[in-house]
């Protein structure tokens, strides 16, 4: 299996940091692009704007073979191309800017132009907002990719599971990125019935 997974500047940092986890112990082999303003984030939610660092101190890997990353700017990678076959792209979490500039069509950095790719080629791509409240653009601009192919998958916890600590939280909706996806997980039971 092969991802791409891009990380920008919306607060919420924790999912794209358990999504990258969880695709890397599948074995997955992972592209990885974190916007500018993504970095700023991870160092103020995780201390740090380094993700191998951030990996290493979470110490939930026993290997980051398959990690590949690549820098927002360099248009010159795999990702930025059609040819590049791959399983499927994650925006987690998405900012509002990158939506907009996704549903306009506007590539103007790696994230946005392996975004483009995945739409133009039919390859699953999950938008991951946690922006609220949300105005008619936002709302446009999401319907906008909706109709065009991406899912939009806010990052809105479950309770149903009784969650026990935050990152159970962050958990339920690791687990609905991996199954769009379609990379297994173990992290969530899908719902039985009461």
């Amino acid at each position: 299996m092969r991802f791409v997974l891009a990380i920008t500047g919306a607060s919420g940092v924790i999912y794209g940091i358990r999504t990258l986890e969880n695709l890397l112990l599948q074995r997955a082999e992972v592209h990885l692009v974190i916007s500018d303003s993504g970095k700023s984030v991870l160092a103020h939610e995780m201390g740090s704007d380094k993700i191998l660092d951030i990996l290493e101190n979470r110490n939930k890997l026993s290997s980051i073979s398959g990690l590949n990353i690549h820098e927002v700017h360099d248009f010159f990678t795999p990702p930025a191309s059609g040819s590049f076959a791959h399983n499927g792209m994650a925006i987690v979490p998405c900012a509002m800017r990158s939506i907009g500039n996704i549903a306009a069509g506007i590539g103007d950095n790696l994230i946005h132009r392996a975004a483009d790719v995945c739409l133009k080629e039919k390859r699953p791509l999950i938008l991951v907002p946690r922006e609220a409240p949300l105005h008619a653009i936002h709302l446009k601009n999401l319907l906008s990719l909706a109709n065009t192919g991406a899912t939009i998958l806010p990052a809105s916890p479950a309770f149903y599971h009784f969650p026990k600590d935050m990152e159970a939280l962050v958990d339920s909706v690791v687990a609905r990125i991996l199954d769009h996806l379609g990379c297994p997980q173990n992290l969530m039971p899908p719902w039985q019935g009461a």
